[in-house]
């Protein structure tokens, strides 16, 4: 393979990245995913278990992995609502899912998802689902919804609890 180098590699780089920007930036919404059914799946104890939550779900991480907005829903109501957010390791990534490297330069982050989906009824935080651009899930339940629900997908909370049992112990400081 060739090694393009000098300003017309850069600009082979930048132009296609620029493109892809702007794309992003003007992303039209996901049109052929139900905000509404989206919004009740993503707040359902487990939205794998629910067969007719499984393709909209998996459309919705298609969607957002190319760039497209998240649905709205009209019909939710005051306080309902459901918005996406780009994971940034180590500030906006669950610490059992971020790894760390030492490079040259410093230490470098890496968050095992792409994003976050925040679910909020009547304006409280009931969940949030983290997702890859391989399609891999996980929620994690406020404990308000682990009220309400009663029972809920535990994978978080046990991914969670495994990563903390790996962690060395907080130092006592004597004096």
């Amino acid at each position: 393979m060739k090694r393009r180098s000098g300003i017309r590699g850069v600009a082979a780089i930048a132009a296609p990245a620029a493109v892809a920007m702007t794309l992003a930036a003007t992303a039209l919404p996901a049109r052929a995913v139900d905000g509404c059914l989206v919004l009740l799946c993503l707040a359902a104890p487990n939205w794998r278990a629910i067969p007719q939550c499984v393709p909209p779900i998996k459309q919705l991480f298609r969607d957002l992995a190319r760039g497209k907005s998240f649905p709205s829903c009209s019909m939710a109501g005051a306080g309902n609502r459901a918005r996406h957010a780009w994971a940034r390791a180590p500030s906006f990534c669950p610490p059992q899912y971020t790894l760390a490297f030492d490079t040259e330069g410093g230490v470098f982050h890496h968050c095992h998802y792409s994003g976050a989906i925040s679910v909020s009824i009547d304006g409280v935080p009931f969940s949030q689902t983290w997702w890859s651009f391989g399609g891999d899930s996980v929620t994690e339940f406020s404990p308000s919804a682990k009220t309400q629900l009663g029972s809920w997908d535990t994978r978080f909370d046990d991914d969670y609890a495994k990563w903390q049992a790996t962690q060395p112990p907080p130092s006592i400081d004597l004096f």
